[in-house]
C-alpha cells in the first residue's frame, strides 16, 4: 500500500508541477483569439501531460528510487514517517502475536518464563518493537530463549530496519543534493531581440548568474519549436530545430561571471533566415533556451530552461548595458537586466532579404552613444569624483582637454574606460554631415 501511495503522489507532484509558474502556460497568438499552448513554460517546466500510459504503476514501481526522490518533500516526508511507524507497528503485532500464544498474559503463567520479559501487552510489545529497531536498549525489556520464533523476529526486524534507514536516508540526501534549486539564481531575461550585429540579424537573449559561485562549464543552446507539414502532408506539431548559438567556433561555452547575451547569427542555415518583422507578428513558433553546467559546490549538472514565444522577441531592439567599469571592479546593474532599447536604424526586412539589399543599411552611430551614455550613468557618482582628482598638469601641453580628443575612462578606468557623452554628441554630429 505505502508503494501504491507513492505513486501516487508522484503522480500528484507531476500534475501539480505543471501550474507552478505565474504563467498557466497558456497565451494568445498575434491577429487571432485562439490560444496556443506554449511548450515550457517561462519558469522551465515542460507544459507536457502524459495519459493513457500502459503499466505506469509498474513501471515508476520499476524505478522506486528516483520516484521518491521525485516526489515533493511533504510527501517524502510523510512517506519517511509512515515506513517507520508502519514497521514498528508491523513487528510490534508479531512479539504480541508470540506473547500471546504463548500465554505470557495469563496470570497462572506467571512464574513461567515469557519470550518477552516486561511485556504486559500490546503496548509493551510495540515500545519493545520501536527499541529493537531504533537500538535504544533501555534493557528493561529483552528476548528470552523461551520462543526461538521471537528470537527469529528480533533478526529480521533488524535487518529491515537497516534497510529503511539507509533507504530513506539516502533518498533524502539525493534529494537535498539536487542542483534543482540553483535554478532560482539563474536568470534568462523575459524578451529576446532581433537587432543588427556586425551587419547581420542576430536573435539575442540574456543569460545572468546571481551567485558568485560558478556554473562550472557552462554551455547554452536553443531550439525552435513549430509546426510543420511535410512534402507528403504529414502533420508534425511539434518539429524542433537546432539554433546556432557557437557550436563551432566555441562561443557557446560560458565564461558566466557577468550577465551575457548570446548571440544566433541569422544566416542561410537559421530557421529564421526568411522571417520578417511582419513574419515575426504573425507566425506561430517558440525558441527553447537551455543552460547546463555543474554547480561549482557539489559537481552535479544542472540545468535551466525558458522559452520565447514569437510575441515575446522585440525586432529592433538590443539590450541595454548592465555592466560598468568601478574603481578597482566592474558592477552589475541587475535592474537595466531586461530592459531593451530600440534601435530605428534596423531594416524590418528578413535576413535573406537583406543579404541582397546590403546597401538599404543605413551607417549611424547612434546606438553606440546611447549605450555609452547608459554606462556612464551608472558611474556618474564616481567619475564626478574623479574630475577633482585631475588637474592641468595631467593634460599635454597646448591640449586643453576638451573636444573629441579628449575623452577620459569612465568610472576610474583612465583613458581605456568608458568615452564620455560629449564624444558621442561629436561622432553623432560628424555621421550626420556625412550622410548629408
Amino acid at each position: 500500500k505505502w508503494i501504491n501511495f507513492v505513486i501516487f503522489c508522484y503522480i500528484i507532484c507531476s500534475n501539480e508541477r505543471n501550474g507552478m509558474s505565474n504563467y498557466n502556460g497558456r497565451v494568445l497568438t498575434r491577429g487571432s483569439s485562439q490560444v496556443r499552448s506554449r511548450f515550457v513554460k517561462k519558469n522551465g517546466q515542460c507544459n507536457v501531460v502524459f495519459t493513457n500510459m500502459e503499466e505506469k504503476r509498474q513501471r515508476y514501481l520499476a524505478d522506486i528510487f528516483t520516484t521518491c526522490v521525485d516526489i515533493r518533500w511533504r510527501y517524502l516526508l510523510f512517506l519517511f514517517c509512515a515506513s517507520f511507524i508502519i514497521s514498528w507497528l508491523f513487528f510490534g503485532i508479531i512479539f504480541y502475536s508470540v506473547s500471546l500464544s504463548h500465554g505470557d498474559f495469563e496470570e497462572r503463567q506467571a512464574k513461567r518464563m515469557p519470550c518477552i520479559l516486561h511485556v504486559q501487552g500490546f503496548v509493551g510489545a510495540l515500545l519493545f518493537s520501536m527499541e529493537t529497531q531504533t537500538t535504544i536498549g533501555y534493557g528493561w525489556r529483552c528476548v528470552t530463549e523461551e520462543c526461538p520464533l521471537a528470537v527469529i523476529t528480533v533478526v529480521v526486524q533488524s535487518i529491515v530496519g537497516c534497510i529503511i534507514d539507509s533507504f530513506m536516508i539516502g533518498t533524502i540526501m539525493a534529494k537535498m543534493a539536487r542542483p534543482k534549486k540553483r535554478n532560482q539564481t539563474l536568470l534568462f531575461s523575459k524578451n529576446a531581440v532581433i537587432a543588427l550585429r556586425d551587419g547581420k540579424l542576430c536573435l539575442m537573449w540574456r543569460v545572468g548568474n546571481l551567485r558568485k559561485s560558478h556554473i562550472v562549464e557552462a554551455h547554452v543552446r536553443a531550439q525552435l519549436i513549430r509546426s510543420y507539414v511535410t512534402a507528403e502532408g504529414e502533420f508534425v506539431p511539434l518539429e524542433q530545430i537546432d539554433l546556432n548559438v557557437g557550436y563551432d567556433e566555441g562561443t557557446d561555452r560560458l565564461f558566466l561571471v557577468s550577465p551575457l547575451v548570446i548571440v544566433h547569427e541569422i544566416d542561410e542555415d537559421s530557421p529564421l533566415y526568411a522571417v520578417s518583422r511582419i513574419d515575426l507578428e504573425t507566425d506561430e513558433f517558440e525558441i527553447v533556451v537551455i543552460l547546463e553546467g555543474m554547480v561549482e559546490a557539489t559537481a552535479m549538472t544542472t540545468q535551466f530552461r525558458s522559452s520565447y514565444l514569437s510575441r515575446e522577441i522585440f525586432w529592433g531592439h538590443r539590450f541595454e548595458p548592465v555592466i560598468y567599469e568601478d574603481r578597482n571592479c566592474y558592477k552589475v546593474d541587475y535592474a537595466r537586466f531586461d530592459k531593451t532599447y530600440e534601435v530605428p536604424s534596423t531594416p524590418h526586412f528578413s535576413a535573406k532579404e537583406l543579404e541582397s539589399s546590403k546597401s538599404l543599411i543605413p551607417c549611424s552611430v547612434s546606438t553606440f552613444c546611447y549605450e555609452n551614455e547608459v554606462a556612464l550613468s551608472c558611474g556618474e557618482e564616481e567619475e564626478e569624483e574623479e574630475d577633482d582628482i585631475f588637474d592641468s598638469s595631467h593634460l599635454k601641453p597646448g591640449h586643453d582637454g576638451k573636444g573629441s580628443d579628449a575623452c577620459l575612462g569612465g568610472g576610474g578606468g583612465g583613458g581605456g574606460g568608458l568615452p564620455r557623452a560629449p564624444y558621442c554628441a561629436l561622432s553623432m554630429k560628424r555621421a550626420t554631415e556625412a550622410q548629408h
